[in-house]
């Protein structure tokens, strides 16, 4: 979303200050753990695998004195597909949007070519950047020094702050860095809003998670889901929720059913789980499965399902 599209919410006279600061990285650095760090509850979906993220999500965190508006964005890597590549595109345009930047760094992992172009796209924006060097919790302190001479080698004069986004270490010290990068100013959304998304698309990334969670190989890259009913029956304190699953081959159907439905069972069973926590209502979710032969390579399929 573009700054100017907001409509900003009047907080009066004073320091105020809101921005919008984005998340940058290359595939499983962390960047969806870390926004749900920063917002004290999960908005963004999470997995082990690479390439979770597939579109550009907002976080919103309001505080007394600012309002900090969060965009986490799909892994920046060497795409070939037209999926991906539509992908690093979202990403690579929202970092001339914003007001600062978070680049994050897998310090287990070290630094890849990945990193090195990121940094070199980074080098060219006039945003602030932070680089935060993620997973500490994972590795000794001493390895930490080779991995920042390289990102101050790549990106001078930019602060480095070693953090964890899954235990919070050092989070409240980027929070306190990132409300000095913002601009003064009201703010964009009402005070108690999260995130833009609707609980529909929430709703979907849920269960494209469990996907992820749950099954292996090319089956999590090549689905995708769409809701096709969100109903509230507020008489029973109940969610409907009827979702398709779409998948690029037939060849994926019975594997997301399972042996006597049991994947897509227990797929349906840890989403409606979640749905309940995050509604705060019972949910009555249905899957359904669809395939829609090369979805991941057809440009219209691609832009029905939101990439």
């Amino acid at each position: 979303m573009e700054k100017e599209q907001a409509t900003k919410v009047d907080q009066g006279s004073g320091s105020h200050r809101s921005g919008y600061i984005a998340i940058v990285g290359r595939p499983n650095v962390g960047k969806s753990t870390l926004l749900n760090q920063f917002l004290g509850q999960k908005i963004a979906i999470v997995s082990a695998k690479p390439q979770t993220t597939r579109n550009r999500l907002l976080g919103i965190r309001t505080t007394p004195s600012s309002q900090t508006v969060f965009i986490d964005t799909p892994g920046i890597h060497r795409a070939r597909s037209l999926m991906n590549r539509r992908m690093v595109d979202v990403a690579l345009r929202t970092l001339r949007e914003v007001d600062g930047i978070l680049w994050l760094v897998d310090a287990r992992a070290g630094m890849g070519p990945e990193d090195e172009d990121i940094a070199k796209n980074l080098a060219e924006l006039q945003p602030r950047t932070l680089v935060l060097l993620n997973k500490i919790d994972l590795i000794s302190k001493g390895k930490l020094l080779p991995i920042m001479e390289r990102c101050a080698a790549l990106l001078p004069e930019r602060e480095i702050i070693p953090v964890s986004a899954l235990k919070g270490e050092n989070v409240d010290l980027v929070l306190d860095k990132i409300e000095k990068m913002l601009p003064e100013g009201p703010c964009f959304y009402p005070e108690g809003e999260v995130t833009d998304q609707t609980e529909r698309f929430i709703a979907s990334e849920i269960v494209r998670e469990k996907i992820f969670v749950l099954t292996r190989e090319e089956i999590p890259y090549a689905t995708a889901v769409t809701i096709e009913e969100f109903s509230e029956k507020e008489e029973k304190n109940l969610v409907v929720i009827k979702a398709t699953v779409h998948v690029d081959r037939e060849s994926h159907k019975p594997i997301l059913i399972g042996k006597k439905g049991s994947m897509l069972k227990e797929i349906g069973r840890q989403a409606r789980e979640e749905l309940e926590t995050l509604l705060g209502c019972r949910v009555f979710l249905e899957l359904f499965i669809r395939v829609t032969e090369g979805w991941t390579r057809d440009p219209r399929a691609l832009t029905e399902m939101g990439l």
